[in-house]
């Protein structure tokens, strides 16, 4: 596949570099480097100064990536790493902070767009949908050996999928007689249960691919424990944004930062509180930033994209 063929439009890309505030001769890193979108723009941004740090755990998108930025830039570098992984990454590279990090927390084009990944139900393919190819359990090995009552508080955990028991119990009865090895076959399933409303251009097996997503990579899990890490990894000054795409990780993004920020987030009467009101970075997204009109029409996956961002004090 050609390098040109599979290049994407970072979502929000004008808005996460503004609010990166991207300084030559710092060090910044992109989490998710993906096809390297970000990265091209926070590069251009060093003006061959300082240095990029990317991690992705895609290894294909990462040889694509490194192919595309090597030909512009050389003050970056490369690692086929798990994102959880930075503050160990950063220790064995002796680097002790950054002045900027961003997390793009999605899926890109070019992972949605392989049927052999698995992703998306638009196209006929194994139901693998591992971002790492080399390890992990398969959707497809989820979906036909979890219980029932496993597949229902999967769908209901990560998916937030209301009729979760009744799509389970199809998937049960329906593998009783063939494995469900397909995308297209597991998404008719789920249409079959839940119909199709008018006028939603949203897929009613969305919530059900999102949840076997989720689980397969493991992607809330150490999500905290990240971002914590992260802000003391940012330097006096620096800037970490977060970019999610549903509001499970949105939700931990702007609780992370706000804990951050000094602020509660359990809510309890003062004397009950047991929050950390330590104020350690400054809020600079009171309320996400959102892809505006021209952006979502140019390219509708980014339309549930929520781009938060703080700056270490």
């Amino acid at each position: 596949m050609a390098i040109m063929a599979v290049q994407h439009s970072p979502v929000l890309a004008r808005e996460s570099l503004r609010l990166l505030k991207v300084r030559p001769g710092g060090t910044y890193v992109d989490c998710t480097v993906g096809l390297g979108g970000h990265a091209e723009l926070i590069l251009e941004q060093l003006q061959g100064k300082g240095e990029l740090i990317g991690l992705d755990r895609d290894r294909a998108a990462l040889t694509l990536a490194e192919a595309h930025l090597r030909s512009r830039f050389s003050n970056f570098r490369l690692f086929h790493r798990n994102f959880k992984e930075l503050p160990q990454l950063l220790t064995e590279l002796e680097i002790n902070g950054f002045d900027g990090c961003l997390a793009d927390l999605g899926l890109s084009s070019f992972q949605l767009d392989d049927s052999q990944r698995g992703f998306s139900f638009r196209f006929a393919g194994p139901l693998d949908m591992r971002m790492d190819r080399s390890c992990g359990v398969t959707a497809g090995e989820l979906v036909n050996t979890l219980p029932e009552d496993e597949l229902v508080d999967l769908f209901r955990r990560y998916g937030e999928e209301k009729m979760a028991r009744r799509i389970a119990a199809a998937i049960a009865d329906r593998r009783r007689s063939a494995p469900i090895t397909d995308t297209v076959d597991l998404a008719t399933i789920v249409e079959g249960v839940k119909g199709r409303r008018r006028g939603t251009r949203i897929h009613p097996a969305t919530q059900v691919f999102q949840a076997l997503r989720i689980r397969v990579n493991d992607e809330l899990s150490g999500l905290e424990t990240f971002f914590k890490a992260a802000v003391d990894l940012t330097s006096k000054g620096g800037r970490l944004a977060a970019i999610s795409f549903h509001s499970l990780e949105d939700r931990i993004v702007k609780n992370c930062f706000r804990l951050a920020a000094g602020k509660c987030i359990c809510f309890k009467p003062a004397g009950l509180c047991r929050c950390d009101r330590i104020q350690r970075v400054r809020i600079l997204t009171p309320k996400p930033v959102v892809p505006n009109e021209d952006e979502v029409r140019e390219n509708p996956r980014a339309r549930s994209a929520k781009l938060r961002a703080v700056e270490k004090l």
